[in-house]
């Protein structure tokens, strides 16, 4: 019963030593069965059945070899860059210090290297597939990190044409005490800041209403449609209100002193919707409003 007992103990740890990391001696006389799954310049894996992931070091003096004829006793030498990932290989070999098998001979058949080869074909275009991707996404990360700088500069520059649109209503919400007398809307096209002669015409026209009145101001906002970015519309809708004004003075003959400083709204306050051409048409304006002060207009 003994025996029994001892030989149970013995058969069992005879088959559980496979389920042990594989080693092999300094020395060892080794012949191993499987499929390469890793290939460097001077070594490869090769994943067995029964031993798992074995390393098997390549040297000058390692033959490769492909059987031919009917049966196989011919070997024609081939080429180490046969040995591809994919590939089911026989490697006869010794065991170094380090657990792993140097190869003196690597053995593969001809219609196992075609498995491997069209496995491959298959895995090239992924892989240059993956490298493509890797560079979208490098490529992608950098303008990420350009898209937060220009988000910051945008911010800085929305913060500011901000300011400005605030200071402006608020210069003009201090004319409470005045009355409107005349207004005319100036058009422009788009990034355009020309006065069409028909604008000039109703300009002049606002021009003669202030000959005789005292105490007049004239209101200039300049506004832009939302094409572009608010900055250019920002520095879009000041230049014409610029151009509005120059033409005031020079044409017109209004005083300086008389002249509110223009405001730059830019998007601010459409007049209709920016969604479309119509719409865009009546934003890209300038607004001249002519002022009396309601104390001296009653008198």
């Amino acid at each position: 019963m003994k025996r029994k007992s001892v030989g149970i103990a013995v058969c069992a740890a005879l088959l559980c030593f496979p389920l042990f990391a594989y080693g092999v001696s300094s020395g060892e006389k080794v012949k191993i069965n499987g499929l390469i799954t890793g290939r460097s310049s001077d070594s490869l894996t090769v994943k067995t059945q029964d031993a798992g992931n074995v390393v098997v070091v390549l040297t000058d003096d390692t033959k490769v070899v492909q059987p031919k004829g009917v049966l196989k006793l011919r070997k024609e030498e081939m080429g180490m860059t046969a040995l591809i990932p994919g590939l089911k290989v026989q490697v006869d070999g010794v065991g170094d210090d380090q657990n792993r098998v140097v190869a003196n001979t690597i053995k593969f058949s001809k219609g196992d290297l075609k498995t491997a080869e069209a496995i491959q074909a298959g895995l090239t275009p992924t892989q240059a597939q993956v490298q493509t991707n890797a560079a979208n996404i490098q490529a992608n990360q950098q303008d990420i990190a350009a898209n937060k700088v220009q988000t910051a500069a945008n911010k800085e520059a929305i913060d500011a044409n901000t300011q400005a649109i605030e200071a402006a209503n608020q210069r003009f919400a201090d004319l409470t005490d005045y009355d409107t007398k005349s207004t005319v809307t100036v058009y422009f096209a788009s990034g355009s800041t020309a006065i069409s002669a028909k604008d000039k015409d109703a300009l002049a026209k606002l021009g003669q209403v202030t000959t005789g009145l005292k105490g007049y101001l004239v209101e200039v906002k300049g506004f832009a449609d939302s094409s572009g970015n608010a900055a250019m519309n920002q520095k879009l809708s000041m230049e014409r209100a610029q151009g509005v004004v120059a033409y005031l003075m020079q044409n017109c003959k209004i005083p300086v002193r008389h002249i509110v400083a223009p405001g730059a709204m830019g998007e601010a306050d459409p007049a209709a919707s920016n969604e479309t051409a119509q719409g865009r048409s009546e934003n890209r304006r300038v607004e001249v409003k002519v002022l009396v002060n309601k104390g001296l207009a009653g008198s």
